[in-house]
Protein backbone atom coordinates (compact mmCIF):
# COMPACT_ATOMS: atom_id res chain seq x y z
CA UNK A 1 0.00 0.00 0.00
CA UNK A 2 1.45 3.26 -0.78
CA UNK A 3 2.15 5.92 1.54
CA UNK A 4 1.04 9.26 1.73
CA UNK A 5 3.95 11.92 0.87
CA UNK A 6 5.04 14.66 3.57
CA UNK A 7 3.09 17.08 1.86
CA UNK A 8 -0.02 15.34 0.97
CA UNK A 9 0.14 14.78 4.69
CA UNK A 10 0.03 18.29 5.64
CA UNK A 11 -1.99 19.26 2.57
CA UNK A 12 -5.13 16.96 4.04
CA UNK A 13 -4.17 18.38 8.18
CA UNK A 14 -4.37 21.83 6.54
CA UNK A 15 -7.71 20.70 4.89
CA UNK A 16 -8.96 19.30 7.97
CA UNK A 17 -7.43 22.71 10.44
CA UNK A 18 -9.92 24.74 7.91
CA UNK A 19 -12.94 22.84 8.20
CA UNK A 20 -12.95 22.56 12.07
CA UNK A 21 -12.14 26.35 11.93
CA UNK A 22 -15.67 27.11 10.30
CA UNK A 23 -13.52 29.30 7.83
CA UNK A 24 -15.78 27.24 4.67
CA UNK A 25 -19.25 28.18 6.73
CA UNK A 26 -18.59 31.57 6.02
CA UNK A 27 -22.29 32.61 5.22
CA UNK A 28 -24.36 35.70 4.60
CA UNK A 29 -27.05 36.16 8.13
CA UNK A 30 -30.34 38.25 7.45
CA UNK A 31 -32.60 38.70 10.22
CA UNK A 32 -35.98 41.18 10.55
CA UNK A 33 -38.15 42.11 13.18
CA UNK A 34 -40.64 44.42 14.04
CA UNK A 35 -39.16 47.34 16.52
CA UNK A 36 -39.95 50.95 16.84
CA UNK A 37 -42.97 50.87 14.77
CA UNK A 38 -41.39 49.85 11.47
CA UNK A 39 -39.30 46.76 10.46
CA UNK A 40 -36.07 46.80 11.28
CA UNK A 41 -33.40 44.49 9.93
CA UNK A 42 -29.77 43.13 9.55
CA UNK A 43 -27.70 41.45 6.85
CA UNK A 44 -24.13 40.82 7.67
CA UNK A 45 -21.50 38.71 6.64
CA UNK A 46 -19.14 36.60 9.21
CA UNK A 47 -16.43 33.41 8.61
CA UNK A 48 -18.59 31.78 11.62
CA UNK A 49 -22.44 30.98 11.40
CA UNK A 50 -22.90 30.70 14.96
CA UNK A 51 -21.54 33.60 15.54
CA UNK A 52 -22.75 36.00 13.13
CA UNK A 53 -26.53 34.92 14.29
CA UNK A 54 -24.89 36.12 17.89
CA UNK A 55 -24.57 39.34 16.30
CA UNK A 56 -27.51 39.73 14.54
CA UNK A 57 -29.46 39.06 17.52
CA UNK A 58 -27.20 41.67 19.40
CA UNK A 59 -28.39 44.33 17.16
CA UNK A 60 -31.65 43.38 17.76
CA UNK A 61 -31.50 43.55 21.20
CA UNK A 62 -29.89 46.55 21.06
CA UNK A 63 -33.03 48.22 18.62
CA UNK A 64 -35.34 47.30 21.42
CA UNK A 65 -33.07 48.83 24.27
CA UNK A 66 -33.45 52.07 22.76
CA UNK A 67 -37.02 51.31 21.69
CA UNK A 68 -37.91 51.13 25.36
CA UNK A 69 -35.62 54.13 26.21
CA UNK A 70 -36.76 56.73 23.88
CA UNK A 71 -39.95 55.61 22.57
CA UNK A 72 -43.13 58.01 23.74
CA UNK A 73 -45.66 55.24 23.34
CA UNK A 74 -44.17 53.43 27.04
CA UNK A 75 -44.46 54.84 29.97
CA UNK A 76 -41.88 53.54 31.54
CA UNK A 77 -39.36 54.79 28.74
CA UNK A 78 -37.04 57.68 29.85
CA UNK A 79 -38.53 59.90 27.11
CA UNK A 80 -42.22 59.57 28.72
CA UNK A 81 -40.47 59.66 32.06
CA UNK A 82 -38.89 63.44 30.95
CA UNK A 83 -41.88 64.23 29.13
CA UNK A 84 -43.77 63.99 32.64
CA UNK A 85 -41.37 65.85 34.77
CA UNK A 86 -39.19 67.85 33.10
CA UNK A 87 -42.48 70.69 32.51
CA UNK A 88 -42.55 71.18 36.11
CA UNK A 89 -39.28 71.51 37.06
CA UNK A 90 -37.42 75.12 36.63
CA UNK A 91 -33.40 76.39 36.39
CA UNK A 92 -32.87 76.18 40.31
CA UNK A 93 -34.40 71.99 40.00
CA UNK A 94 -33.72 70.83 36.53
CA UNK A 95 -34.03 66.81 35.59
CA UNK A 96 -31.70 64.98 35.64
CA UNK A 97 -30.99 62.54 32.50
CA UNK A 98 -28.73 59.75 31.10
CA UNK A 99 -25.50 60.66 29.45
CA UNK A 100 -27.32 59.12 25.88
CA UNK A 101 -30.22 61.03 26.77
CA UNK A 102 -28.51 64.46 27.41
CA UNK A 103 -26.43 63.28 23.28
CA UNK A 104 -29.77 63.24 21.45
CA UNK A 105 -30.95 66.04 22.79
CA UNK A 106 -28.01 68.05 22.43
CA UNK A 107 -27.85 66.68 18.85
CA UNK A 108 -31.38 67.91 18.43
CA UNK A 109 -31.08 71.67 19.39
CA UNK A 110 -28.33 71.86 17.46
CA UNK A 111 -30.31 70.88 13.77
CA UNK A 112 -32.91 72.95 15.44
CA UNK A 113 -30.30 76.21 15.57
CA UNK A 114 -29.06 74.95 12.23
CA UNK A 115 -32.63 74.95 10.35
CA UNK A 116 -33.91 77.43 12.18
CA UNK A 117 -36.53 75.53 13.65
CA UNK A 118 -37.34 73.67 10.90
CA UNK A 119 -36.46 70.40 12.94
CA UNK A 120 -38.05 70.80 16.48
CA UNK A 121 -38.72 67.85 18.52
CA UNK A 122 -41.24 69.72 20.32
CA UNK A 123 -43.58 69.34 17.20
CA UNK A 124 -45.18 66.53 19.06
CA UNK A 125 -46.62 69.40 21.29
CA UNK A 126 -49.03 69.71 18.84
CA UNK A 127 -48.60 66.69 16.60
CA UNK A 128 -49.46 64.09 19.54
CA UNK A 129 -53.25 64.76 18.72
CA UNK A 130 -53.27 63.79 15.20
CA UNK A 131 -54.31 60.15 14.59
CA UNK A 132 -53.39 58.92 11.27
CA UNK A 133 -55.01 55.53 11.80
CA UNK A 134 -58.79 57.28 12.81
CA UNK A 135 -57.73 60.13 10.61
CA UNK A 136 -58.05 62.76 12.95
CA UNK A 137 -56.35 65.80 13.31
CA UNK A 138 -56.52 68.50 16.16
CA UNK A 139 -58.73 71.00 16.43
CA UNK A 140 -58.50 74.91 15.37
CA UNK A 141 -58.85 75.39 18.91
CA UNK A 142 -55.77 73.60 20.04
CA UNK A 143 -53.64 74.08 17.18
CA UNK A 144 -54.04 78.00 18.14
CA UNK A 145 -53.57 76.61 21.68
CA UNK A 146 -50.52 74.59 21.35
CA UNK A 147 -48.69 76.13 18.10
CA UNK A 148 -46.72 78.54 21.07
CA UNK A 149 -45.35 75.53 22.85
CA UNK A 150 -43.64 73.75 19.91
CA UNK A 151 -40.28 75.74 19.94
CA UNK A 152 -36.69 73.88 20.20
CA UNK A 153 -35.40 76.73 22.68
CA UNK A 154 -38.25 75.77 25.26
CA UNK A 155 -36.62 72.54 26.01
CA UNK A 156 -33.35 74.26 28.61
CA UNK A 157 -30.29 71.27 28.35
CA UNK A 158 -27.29 71.61 30.46
CA UNK A 159 -25.16 69.17 28.66
CA UNK A 160 -22.51 69.11 31.50
CA UNK A 161 -24.42 67.97 34.62
CA UNK A 162 -26.88 66.04 32.56
CA UNK A 163 -29.89 67.87 33.46
CA UNK A 164 -33.18 69.54 31.07
CA UNK A 165 -36.22 71.67 32.17
CA UNK A 166 -39.04 72.75 29.72
CA UNK A 167 -39.52 76.45 29.90
CA UNK A 168 -43.21 76.10 28.99
CA UNK A 169 -45.89 73.51 30.41
CA UNK A 170 -47.35 72.31 27.65
CA UNK A 171 -44.38 71.08 25.91
CA UNK A 172 -43.97 68.01 24.70
CA UNK A 173 -40.36 65.84 23.20
CA UNK A 174 -41.25 63.20 20.41
CA UNK A 175 -37.53 62.02 19.05
CA UNK A 176 -38.99 60.13 16.05
CA UNK A 177 -36.87 62.50 13.46
CA UNK A 178 -33.58 61.20 15.17
CA UNK A 179 -33.81 58.32 16.93
CA UNK A 180 -33.56 55.35 14.29
CA UNK A 181 -31.08 57.25 12.49
CA UNK A 182 -29.11 56.55 15.95
CA UNK A 183 -30.21 53.36 16.65
CA UNK A 184 -28.43 52.27 13.45
CA UNK A 185 -25.89 54.23 13.75
CA UNK A 186 -25.09 52.37 17.45
CA UNK A 187 -25.86 49.13 15.33
CA UNK A 188 -23.22 49.41 12.92
CA UNK A 189 -21.00 49.93 15.95
CA UNK A 190 -21.54 47.56 17.71
CA UNK A 191 -21.01 45.11 14.68
CA UNK A 192 -17.60 46.87 14.08
CA UNK A 193 -16.38 46.46 17.22
CA UNK A 194 -17.17 42.77 17.21
CA UNK A 195 -14.68 42.48 13.43
CA UNK A 196 -17.74 42.78 10.93
CA UNK A 197 -16.50 44.25 7.75
CA UNK A 198 -19.58 44.33 5.55
CA UNK A 199 -23.24 44.77 6.77
CA UNK A 200 -26.11 46.99 6.61
CA UNK A 201 -28.78 47.67 8.98
CA UNK A 202 -32.33 49.64 8.31
CA UNK A 203 -34.60 50.80 10.59
CA UNK A 204 -37.95 51.69 8.45
CA UNK A 205 -36.44 54.81 6.14
CA UNK A 206 -32.92 55.23 7.79
CA UNK A 207 -30.36 52.73 6.84
CA UNK A 208 -26.36 52.10 7.61
CA UNK A 209 -23.90 50.22 6.26
CA UNK A 210 -20.84 48.97 6.95
CA UNK A 211 -17.94 48.35 4.22
CA UNK A 212 -19.38 47.20 0.62
CA UNK A 213 -21.34 44.35 0.02
CA UNK A 214 -18.16 41.96 -1.33
CA UNK A 215 -16.69 43.68 -3.85
CA UNK A 216 -20.12 45.36 -5.16
CA UNK A 217 -22.03 48.68 -3.55
CA UNK A 218 -24.80 47.96 -1.18
CA UNK A 219 -28.03 49.46 -3.06
CA UNK A 220 -30.47 50.97 -0.68
CA UNK A 221 -33.52 51.66 -2.47
CA UNK A 222 -35.74 54.75 -2.22
CA UNK A 223 -39.71 54.14 -2.62
CA UNK A 224 -42.17 54.71 -5.06
CA UNK A 225 -43.80 58.43 -3.37
CA UNK A 226 -47.72 58.49 -2.71
CA UNK A 227 -48.36 54.76 -2.25
CA UNK A 228 -47.41 53.28 -5.98
CA UNK A 229 -45.42 50.27 -5.83
CA UNK A 230 -41.82 49.71 -6.63
CA UNK A 231 -38.66 51.26 -6.36
CA UNK A 232 -38.45 54.85 -7.70
CA UNK A 233 -34.15 55.90 -7.72
CA UNK A 234 -31.74 52.96 -6.43
CA UNK A 235 -28.78 54.27 -4.69
CA UNK A 236 -25.39 52.67 -4.51
CA UNK A 237 -23.63 52.89 -0.87
CA UNK A 238 -20.81 51.64 0.69
CA UNK A 239 -19.53 52.86 4.61
CA UNK A 240 -22.70 55.26 4.42
CA UNK A 241 -26.21 56.08 5.69
CA UNK A 242 -29.04 57.06 4.33
CA UNK A 243 -32.31 58.40 5.59
CA UNK A 244 -35.53 58.87 3.61
CA UNK A 245 -38.99 61.22 4.82
CA UNK A 246 -41.54 60.53 2.99
CA UNK A 247 -45.22 61.74 3.14
CA UNK A 248 -46.49 58.25 2.64
CA UNK A 249 -45.48 56.47 6.17
CA UNK A 250 -48.28 57.56 8.37
CA UNK A 251 -51.12 59.45 6.61
CA UNK A 252 -54.82 59.95 5.98
CA UNK A 253 -56.97 62.11 3.18
CA UNK A 254 -59.43 64.27 5.21
CA UNK A 255 -62.70 65.59 3.69
CA UNK A 256 -61.33 68.27 1.76
CA UNK A 257 -59.02 65.59 -0.45
CA UNK A 258 -55.75 66.97 1.43
CA UNK A 259 -53.03 64.40 2.10
CA UNK A 260 -52.38 64.93 6.01
CA UNK A 261 -49.14 63.11 6.97
CA UNK A 262 -46.80 62.55 9.55
CA UNK A 263 -44.20 65.21 8.90
CA UNK A 264 -45.69 68.48 10.62
CA UNK A 265 -44.32 72.04 10.05
CA UNK A 266 -43.15 73.44 13.11
CA UNK A 267 -44.36 77.00 12.46
CA UNK A 268 -47.96 75.82 11.20
CA UNK A 269 -48.55 72.36 13.14
CA UNK A 270 -50.19 71.44 9.55
CA UNK A 271 -48.25 68.89 7.25
CA UNK A 272 -45.33 69.92 5.24
CA UNK A 273 -46.89 69.81 1.54
CA UNK A 274 -44.32 70.78 -0.74
CA UNK A 275 -42.17 67.49 -0.93
CA UNK A 276 -43.17 63.90 -1.05
CA UNK A 277 -40.13 62.40 -0.26
CA UNK A 278 -36.63 63.39 1.16
CA UNK A 279 -33.11 61.11 0.84
CA UNK A 280 -29.94 62.59 2.62
CA UNK A 281 -26.49 60.65 2.28
CA UNK A 282 -24.17 60.85 5.00
CA UNK A 283 -21.97 59.76 6.97
CA UNK A 284 -23.78 59.18 10.07
CA UNK A 285 -27.54 57.90 10.41
CA UNK A 286 -27.62 60.76 13.61
CA UNK A 287 -27.61 63.36 10.99
CA UNK A 288 -29.09 61.97 7.90
CA UNK A 289 -32.57 61.19 9.97
CA UNK A 290 -32.71 64.70 11.54
CA UNK A 291 -31.82 66.61 7.69
CA UNK A 292 -34.22 64.43 6.06
CA UNK A 293 -36.76 65.48 8.39
CA UNK A 294 -35.29 68.90 7.89
CA UNK A 295 -35.18 69.33 3.93
CA UNK A 296 -38.60 68.10 4.02
CA UNK A 297 -39.66 70.80 5.96
CA UNK A 298 -37.64 73.45 4.70
CA UNK A 299 -38.78 72.74 1.30
CA UNK A 300 -36.48 71.94 -1.94
CA UNK A 301 -34.79 75.48 -2.76
CA UNK A 302 -34.16 76.01 1.01
CA UNK A 303 -33.04 72.55 1.94
CA UNK A 304 -30.96 71.94 -1.16
CA UNK A 305 -29.24 75.19 -0.42
CA UNK A 306 -28.58 73.68 3.24
CA UNK A 307 -27.54 70.32 1.83
CA UNK A 308 -25.18 72.26 -0.40
CA UNK A 309 -23.61 73.89 2.42
CA UNK A 310 -22.76 70.57 4.09
CA UNK A 311 -19.82 69.03 2.63
CA UNK A 312 -20.47 65.61 3.85
CA UNK A 313 -24.16 65.51 2.93
CA UNK A 314 -26.18 65.06 -0.62
CA UNK A 315 -29.84 64.91 -0.91
CA UNK A 316 -32.27 63.15 -3.68
CA UNK A 317 -35.81 64.88 -3.52
CA UNK A 318 -38.96 64.24 -5.16
CA UNK A 319 -41.81 66.73 -5.28
CA UNK A 320 -45.75 66.01 -5.13
CA UNK A 321 -45.59 66.73 -8.71
CA UNK A 322 -43.16 63.76 -9.52
CA UNK A 323 -40.00 66.44 -9.75
CA UNK A 324 -36.66 64.87 -8.66
CA UNK A 325 -34.39 67.38 -7.24
CA UNK A 326 -30.35 66.55 -6.91
CA UNK A 327 -28.01 68.51 -4.29
CA UNK A 328 -25.07 69.80 -6.52
CA UNK A 329 -22.82 66.83 -5.50
CA UNK A 330 -25.16 64.22 -6.93
CA UNK A 331 -26.84 66.66 -9.68
CA UNK A 332 -25.40 65.57 -13.10
CA UNK A 333 -23.26 67.69 -15.38
CA UNK A 334 -25.38 70.82 -17.44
Amino acid sequence: MRRATPCFARLVVSLALLLSSGAVHAVWVNDEQAIMGTRVSVTLWHDDAARAEQLAAQVMSEMRRIDATYSPYQESSELSQMNRLAPERDAAHPLNISPEMTRLLDKSLYYGRLTDGAFDITFASLARYYDYRAGKQPSEAQREHLLPAIDYQHVVLDKSAHTVYYAAPEVYVDLGGIAKGYAVDRAIALLREAGVQHASVSAGGDSRVLGDRRGRPWVVGIKQPRGEEGVAIKVPLSDAAISTSGDYERYFIDAEGEWIHHIINPRTGKSSDELASVSIIGPDGFDTDALSTSVFVLGADKGLTLIDQLPAFDAILITRAGKVRYSSGLAPPE
